[in-house]
């Protein structure tokens, strides 16, 4: 990664964190692209971030963008992540309040209002529910679904006892996923109808304080399940507060969204050091 001085922003989306380039110049090289990445967002090392965004230009739609794990991997789509680069574009006048932008899982619709944004997510796939697992010799009854990326839905009695990091990683490694792995999302049901939930992330191989792909795959687990219906809220490890709306048809769901906040933290320039 020969450039100097490339400029960035420092976004969350409740709670997760990413670095964001506006790469419609291409300041960003190709060449050795996944390690330079996965170099940036170590923490205390370098920036640090749960993932990495590039904004690029689109001959369809208002932009495109491509989205990176923290250990390089570039995936699909992530929810929390899709929601701060339609904030920074909208910020940028890339494009408007209502927006679409080029994902790997399609074309994606974004409303944004102030630093609220509701992120149109891709159409489920490949749902299961409540099917026996093995781990470690012990069985788990789980669910599982694809919003753009895969996820697993496990219904612990009290998920602030969960064991996230020994159990989520297990999963998102267990055979029966291979070769992508899965995310593994702890969710528990609340009084008052919303849900708590925490999510081991595969690419940043931990438990983050936030999860949206993850918080909307509960939601429509839990509705195929007969505990919910639309809109329903979420409460991530970080605090916040995510809201998944969507329509059931069936056993369908169509237009599915995922609302919260997305933060600009700080904007700066990435050195060849800070790889």
């Amino acid at each position: 990664m020969a450039q100097t001085h490339i400029p960035f922003y420092k976004m969350s989306g409740s709670g997760n964190d990413f670095i964001v380039v506006d790469n419609r110049t291409g300041v960003v090289e190709e060449e050795d692209l996944n390690r330079w990445i996965s170099s940036v967002c170590r923490r205390k090392h370098s920036v640090g971030a749960d993932g990495f965004i590039l904004i690029e230009t689109s001959e369809q739609v208002d932009f495109k963008w491509r989205f990176f794990n923290a250990d390089g991997g570039e995936v699909e789509m992530c929810g929390n992540g899709g929601r701060c680069a339609a904030r920074l574009a909208h910020l940028k006048g890339i494009a408007g309040p209502n927006l679409s932008f080029e994902t790997k899982a399609g074309v994606i619709r974004a409303e944004v209002t102030d630093k609220r944004v509701k992120l149109e997510m891709p159409e489920p796939s490949r749902a299961k529910l409540d099917y026996p697992l093995e781990v470690k010799g012990k069985i788990f009854t789980v669910s599982s679904i694809t919003v753009g990326v895969p996820h697993v839905v496990i219904w612990p009695k009290d998920v602030e006892k969960a064991p996230v990091f020994e159990a989520g990683s297990a999963i998102r490694y267990h055979e029966r996923y291979a070769p992508a792995g899965t995310n593994v999302n702890f969710v528990q049901p609340l009084e008052n109808g919303s849900f708590a939930i925490r999510t081991y992330e595969r690419g940043v191989e931990n438990e983050t304080l936030a999860c949206g792909t993850g918080s909307v795959a509960a939601a429509l687990v839990a509705s195929a399940k007969g505990m919910t219906g639309s809109p329903v809220a979420f409460h991530t490890r970080g605090g916040e507060l995510l809201k998944i709306y969507f329509e059931k048809h069936g056993n369908d769901y169509r237009n599915v969204f995922l609302e919260g906040d997305a933060i600009v933290v700080y904007e700066g320039k990435l050195w060849n050091e800070a790889a």
